[in-house]
């Protein structure tokens, strides 16, 4: 499914056309400077550099990342699992939360975890640069309190458009994963059941409660 072309900045009237048009990001995340819809790739970098916080660029706009430490954890403990099974089967490379990813020219994602197979990387040579200009073939997004429904589904549209195949959509409180193999289209996982790679990551098989116990338990609220 294409991805909508974005409305050029000057037809957004309000606020509200605005955070409508991000996918109902609370607007804490929004950064102004530079003004939204003027934001460049350089604005990421130098966001990040000038105040640390990770962001992702949309339709020009700085969004800032939403991610609490636990999920952060859950995403480190999952490139750990990942990274096991890529020893045995040399398919490709994993990124953290951190790693920029280009989805087309002036839109950039950070995806909690990305694989990418080694076909995107000729003679597996990886490129230079700060962001990388390849689209994952497995993208996992651990949903954080600020992420809304209408921001997640835009992304999803953005992932399977660049052409991935396969999306993890993790929910920490229930400790349920959706599996998407489309944007829209997806079978949901509990704890007592075990996630698999599919044919992005043959052979590839984690029991969620084993993930959600290395990852540790939490407090009540």
């Amino acid at each position: 499914m294409p991805v909508a072309s974005p409305a050029p900045v000057e037809e957004m009237q309000t606020v509200e056309d605005l955070l409508k048009r991000l996918g109902d990001v609370p607007p804490g995340r929004i950064r102004l400077r530079p003004p939204p819809g003027t934001a460049t790739e350089e604005d990421v970098l130098e966001a990040e550099a000038r105040t640390g916080r990770l962001c992702e660029l949309v339709d020009g706009t700085l969004v800032e990342k939403a991610m609490g430490y636990y999920e952060s954890r859950l995403a480190a403990v999952l490139i750990g699992f990942l990274e096991a099974y890529l020893v045995e089967q040399d398919l490709g490379i994993v990124l953290g939360a951190d790693g920029l990813v280009r989805m087309e020219p002036g839109q950039v994602r950070l995806p909690d975890v990305c694989f990418f197979a080694w076909e995107k990387f000729p003679n597996r040579l990886l490129p230079r640069g700060a962001i990388l200009d390849r689209r994952p073939d497995l993208a996992v997004e651990i949903l954080s309190p600020s992420n809304t429904r209408a921001e997640m589904a835009r992304k999803r549209r953005e992932y399977f458009a660049g052409g991935a195949r396969l999306v993890w959509e993790v929910n920490p409180e229930t400790r349920r994963v959706r599996v998407y193999t489309d944007a829209d289209t997806f079978t949901e996982l509990g704890e007592e059941e075990t996630l698999d790679g599919g044919p992005v990551l043959p052979g590839f098989s984690l029991p969620i409660r084993r993930w959600f116990e290395r990852a540790g338990e939490r407090a009540g609220p």
